[in-house]
């Protein structure tokens, strides 16, 4: 349980690449790029909560 919030190898490496992706871009497309992030990160909480509330007899 102690490495809930660590990240896998996998994700390690993508995110290395995302790095590498983000530094290339300039402010105004980092900017878009981190609002649609941003909302894919609630779009998928909601998924989440939904399915959590819908999951319960």
């Amino acid at each position: 349980m102690n490495n809930i919030n660590n990240l896998t190898i996998e994700q390690e490496f993508k995110l290395a690449i995302y790095k590498q992706k983000i530094y290339k871009l300039n402010d105004t497309n980092t900017k878009k790029h981190l609002i649609a992030i941003l909302k894919q990160m609630m779009i998928k909480d909601n998924i989440i909560k939904y399915f959590i509330k819908n999951s319960t007899p």
